[in-house]
């Protein structure tokens, strides 16, 4: 992903469909991004990420012979989309005629040496290096055109770990990145946005499944709708173990109880399945889980150390009907890709404090009086969402780039936002000049 590539991309013909959809690649340094790539083996904490950098971040194949499916971990989506911009039809080498600009900024990774390494305590330095590049040393005028407004990069771990109050000392995990204000204008597209800052967005974890054309897709698809459903719920993580109350020790003790039971003339064969993945075991083997999921009706995604989870996504591949415990976990973090109106027709949402507690609501009774054509038209819907959550693989036919993929969706997401708020500020600008 050279110089030479990215100029290449630049120039090709986009076709007459751009309008409002103009993207310039902003060139960096290799220091902002695949002098990262260098670093892979130095964060022992983090753990060795040098397999998983590999095929442009989608990490290495599953095995031998697969033809979609990759070991890929979730901090590598910056290259994903790095590698997917170079192919974006609507790019432009003349930024002033860009509605929007890329940074191609490998946030996440270089976040891992504030994270883990002996930099910690300067943490709020954060990004400092790139503004002073994109605002002093390489055309300013760029940045100065819309004071960062039309930028936009994309952070790939929750944005908690990128919002350190400037004012912690001494400083705790994270960084002060999206607490700057060197970057309040530019648009962030992260694994788990919070709440309530305009300029963060939440864009699907990447899974393992990257299918190369359509017909890989339409065979998944037709696996997904073929298997039979005889778990009727499954819980892949870890956690749990705690004496004190909290959803996962509530899911794993239901999972040990119910386990006892009869699942006779219920139409599965137990009601529910436990895949342990203590320590990071099942993040980069997507055998592990994958095949448990094909077979359960319903996938538990209770919230961790954050409220969103990968397996969200990993289950909506496997047609596996996620059941939600916080709404933040999804309904309020991936808009653009699935909308908060609709989460009920293809989820289930039930409350944490609903389930955790003495007399606390049995997750399988309130999975159990759902309808069976209910669960089918649910199963469905999640099936109609894979391709809007899965990041196809670079280069692929185009059969299957006339469908949008997470990457096609975040970027026309961002695209939206952008316009819409350059078109707030020159409206203010203008009022306040009559």
């Amino acid at each position: 992903m050279n110089e030479k590539a990215e100029k290449g991309a630049q120039d090709s013909d986009p076709g007459p469909d751009c309008t409002g959809r103009w993207i310039h690649i902003r060139q960096l340094p290799p220091q902002f991004n695949l002098d990262l790539l260098s670093n892979c083996s130095e964060y022992p904490v983090s753990g060795d990420f040098c397999p998983f950098v590999g095929n442009h971040g989608l990490g290495q194949k599953t095995h031998n012979s697969s033809r979609s499916w990759y070991r890929t971990d979730p901090l590598m989506l910056e290259l994903i989309f790095h590698r997917r911009m170079l192919e974006y039809p609507c790019l432009t080498p003349d930024p002033s005629l860009a509605s929007a600009i890329y940074l191609p900024y490998y946030a996440g990774l270089d976040a891992l040496r504030y994270l883990y390494g002996p930099d910690q305590n300067t943490s709020f330095l954060h990004g400092l290096d790139l503004f002073r590049f994109l605002t002093r040393t390489h055309r300013p005028e760029i940045w100065n055109r819309r004071q960062g407004h039309d930028h936009f990069l994309v952070m790939a771990r929750p944005a908690w770990d990128f919002s350190q109050p400037l004012s912690n000392d001494p400083p705790i995990f994270g960084t002060s990145f999206l607490e700057s204000p060197e970057f309040f204008n530019v648009t962030a597209l992260t694994l788990e946005s919070r709440a309530y800052p305009w300029q963060e967005q939440a864009i699907p974890y990447p899974t393992s499944f990257h299918p190369q054309n359509l017909g890989f897709l339409k065979s998944w698809i037709q696996r997904v709708r073929r298997t039979r459903r005889s778990s009727l719920m499954l819980f892949a993580g870890g956690g749990g173990i705690s004496a004190n109350p909290n959803i996962r020790r509530s899911i794993r003790l239901e999972c040990d109880n119910v386990t006892s039971l009869s699942a006779e003339g219920s139409g599965f064969e137990k009601f529910c399945d436990f895949v342990d993945c203590s320590s990071g075991i099942c993040e980069h083997d997507p055998i592990r889980f994958m095949r448990p999921m094909l077979r359960a009706s319903f996938c538990l995604q209770p919230p961790g150390d954050t409220p969103t989870r990968r397996s969200t996504f990993d289950a909506m591949v496997a047609g596996c009907i996620p059941v939600f415990f916080e709404e933040q976990s999804a309904k309020k973090q991936y808009t653009w890709h699935m909308a908060e109106e609709e989460y009920g027709e293809w989820s289930v949402f039930i409350a944490k404090e609903d389930v955790v507690g003495k007399e606390g609501v049995r997750i399988m009774d309130v999975l159990m009086g759902i309808p069976r054509t209910e669960v089918r038209r649910m199963r469905e819907r999640v099936v109609a969402l894979i391709e809007r959550v899965v990041y196809r693989k670079h280069g692929s036919s185009s059969g299957l780039r006339s469908k949008k993929d997470a990457f096609d969706i975040a970027v026309e997401g961002a695209l939206q936002r952008i316009n819409s708020r350059v078109h707030q500020i020159l409206a203010h600008s203008l009022h306040s000049h009559v």
